[in-house]
């Protein structure tokens, strides 16, 4: 399973790696492709991780989430 997470705040490839880094820190996520230019993450889940959980682990990192998709 995967999702989207459209993320906000981020301006360089160190902000890239922070929330790479903090969304593959979650127990659940199988790996987190993350872009600079469309501010998106697209996570791959090898269980249901909620939703609360990936907000709660971005705004750690110091970013904000606008919204998650089911991909």
């Amino acid at each position: 399973m995967k999702k989207t997470v459209h993320v906000e705040g981020m301006g360089c490839m160190n902000c890239v790696k922070h929330v790479k880094e903090a969304l593959e820190g979650l127990d659940g996520v199988a790996s987190a492709e993350v872009s600079l230019e469309t501010n998106t993450a697209v996570i791959t889940l090898t269980k249901d991780v909620a939703d609360t959980a990936i907000i709660a682990a971005v705004d750690e990192a110091g970013y904000d989430v606008a919204k998650i998709e089911a991909a």
